[in-house]
């Protein structure tokens, strides 16, 4: 007997015993609502029992697909599990994974699946069918419309494992499903990565105006669930939830009821780096223009600026490298001097050129250039730029142009996130404050500012301005709970922090006291003796400052909350300015001293 005539032997032996009572065994994963922790569903799933650890229920349904049998044993998969729930639930909906090859098998009649999954006595209205993304589906219309005769019967249908696999925005439109399952891939992890955030906020406008529930899977993460709960995810599973088990549970595991009753609402991820609205690079400013060789001489660079006259500049180039750039405008000025053209017209060109140019590859980010508009050669600012691609010679821009966007990009981001240190802005800042109003437990704002830091500014330069700016808020960063708290810059030295956390003003304090240690080694050695530096007032009085130090103004809330945040920052504002002229390190107003 040949080998393959012996494999084929066992693969069917191995099916026939899959299909025989008692093979598998089912299990059942809790659905819960995320607002209560309800249990109102539970996912069924089989294990193999006949071999268990060496055959997966995965590996049994890759076999009866090569066999052309799994719609067979799909349908003795879910008669199984709901007989077995059918035994043991009063109530709550199961969900019964199907895939559409299944639901859409010549061989199969919508009645084959409807008395599988009821022949227990299960009412079709406790079912809930989860089309799996195992098979891809060319013709989604046709799907919906089998779907329907089970529809017709009461059943609900969910579209699984959506953001991964098959699941897409075509098979959600035409099959409307009534549960979205996001896949565990967007859930888990999406209190730290703003990518997926985003993706699942998303979702969560289509659900609501397509009418759509949405559940997310693979829930392992309290701060996971958290955010699913403050996006408003009505329902969610996962291991931190309940693990798969042969019997049904009525409530959800303790850790995830523990952290229901933990109220505070939770920081979501923004993006690390600058906010921008799409990726803009060098080649967006591209100008093709000729180039003229080392060997040409200036009369004909004055010759090709005539031919051309809209370029600002040409750029020289040996053996496809650029090695300099020449200036439309001194070029001219320098050829209108007296007996200029009798002695460099017939020179080289490298004569008038400016040798050390910037020069950038056509992938590279504008936003990266940011450090080259702050830097103090501006001559960019006349002679624009060689753009290349892997070092050959593209063509140019302009720095008009480079300015004009650099800042447009800049503004763009600054509305979300600060381009100095990357924290949320104005905007965010104020959405985050709007949702603790919401959440309506215990707050604090802290407006956080420094003192004397104009003078420092303008004694030093904006470099190291930029250093103290980074250090403060590195220690804001050090000193909260990024769990409960919520750090924003909101422009130059001003930062507010949205505070959950209990012991916030010990927090407050021990960035007041490391600043105001560390902040001395940022002065030079000569100030520092002094205790600090000369400069001038804002009148332009000469004036001594002392060292830089930080100043705290907070608003402290306790339940009911005011409805709006402007309120709320403006009284900030005035507790900080409160604590800069009585020169202490912070002043607080409290819903009781805080004034009218």
């Amino acid at each position: 007997m040949s080998a393959i005539l012996v494999y084929d032997q066992s693969r069917k032996a191995m099916l026939e015993r899959a299909l025989a009572a008692g093979s598998l065994t089912p299990v059942f994963q809790p659905v819960v609502r995320v607002d209560t922790l309800e249990v109102v569903a539970h996912e069924g799933l089989s294990r193999c029992a006949f071999m268990p650890g060496h055959v997966s229920i995965l590996d049994l349904l890759d076999l009866a697909r090569m066999e052309g049998r799994l719609a067979e044993v799909e349908l003795h998969a879910a008669r199984t599990i709901c007989h077995t729930f059918a035994a043991q639930a009063e109530t709550g909906r199961l969900l019964v994974n199907l895939s559409a090859h299944a639901i859409l098998q010549d061989a199969m009649r919508p009645d084959d699946v409807l008395f599988a999954l009821t022949a227990s006595g299960l009412d079709p209205a406790r079912v809930t069918i989860e089309v799996t993304e195992r098979d891809a589906v060319e013709n989604p219309a046709r799907l919906a419309h089998a779907l329907g005769y089970l529809r017709a019967h009461g059943m609900r249908v969910a579209l699984d494992d959506f953001g991964n696999g098959h699941s897409n925005f075509e098979m959600w439109n035409e099959i409307h499903p009534d549960v979205v399952k996001i896949d565990r891939y967007l859930i888990h992890g999406i209190s730290r990565s703003a990518g997926r955030l985003a993706i699942v906020r998303a979702l969560c406008q289509v659900a609501e105006s397509l009418g759509t529930d949405l559940v997310g899977e693979g829930v392992e993460d309290p701060a996971d669930l958290r955010v699913l709960r403050d996006l408003g995810i009505p329902f969610a599973q996962g291991f931190l939830l309940g693990r798969p088990q042969p019997d049904t549970v009525s409530e959800a595991s303790a850790e995830a009821k523990l952290l229901l009753r933990t109220p505070s609402v939770s920081v979501l991820p923004r993006p690390r780096g600058p906010v921008t609205q799409r990726p803009t690079q060098v080649s967006h400013l591209l100008i093709e223009a000729p180039a003229v060789n080392p060997r040409q001489t200036n009369e004909e660079v004055m010759a090709l600026f005539v031919d051309y006259p809209e370029l600002h500049a040409v750029a020289v180039v040996k053996d496809g490298h650029p090695i300099g750039l020449i200036n439309r405008r001194l070029v001219n000025e320098r050829m209108a001097q007296p007996f200029a053209r009798e002695l460099l017209a017939r020179k080289s060109c490298t004569a008038l050129m400016n040798s050390a140019p910037l020069v950038c590859d056509e992938q590279r980010s504008l936003e990266s250039l940011s450090d080259v508009l702050r830097g103090e050669d501006q001559r960019y600012l006349a002679d624009g730029f060689i753009v290349t691609s892997r070092g050959q010679y593209r063509g140019l821009g302009t720095g008009e142009a480079l300015v004009r966007r650099v800042s447009e990009l800049r503004i763009e981001a600054a509305r979300h996130a600060n381009p100095l240190t990357f924290l949320p802005g104005n905007i965010p800042t104020t959405e985050h404050l709007e949702r603790l109003l919401q959440g309506g437990e215990r707050i604090a704002v802290v407006h956080v500012d420094l003192t004397d830091f104009k003078p420092f500014n303008d004694h030093y330069g904006y470099s190291r301005g930029d250093e103290m700016i980074r250090l403060l808020s590195g220690l804001l960063a050090e000193h909260v709970d990024p769990a409960l708290d919520f750090i924003g810059h909101i422009g130059g030295d001003d930062f507010v922090v949205l505070f959950q956390s209990e012991d916030w003003k010990a927090r407050c304090e021990r960035v007041i006291d490391a600043f105001n240690l560390r902040s001395p080694h940022l002065f030079d050695a000569s100030d520092v003796a002094c205790g600090g530096l000369r400069g001038k007032d804002r009148r332009g009085e000469p004036q001594f400052f002392p060292f830089t130090t930080v100043v705290m103004g907070a608003v402290e809330l306790s339940p009911p909350l005011p409805l709006r945040a402007q309120p709320i920052t403006t009284l900030a504002a005035r507790a900080k300015r409160h604590a800069k002229r009585a020169g202490a390190g912070m002043h607080v107003f409290s819903r009781e001293t805080s004034p009218s």
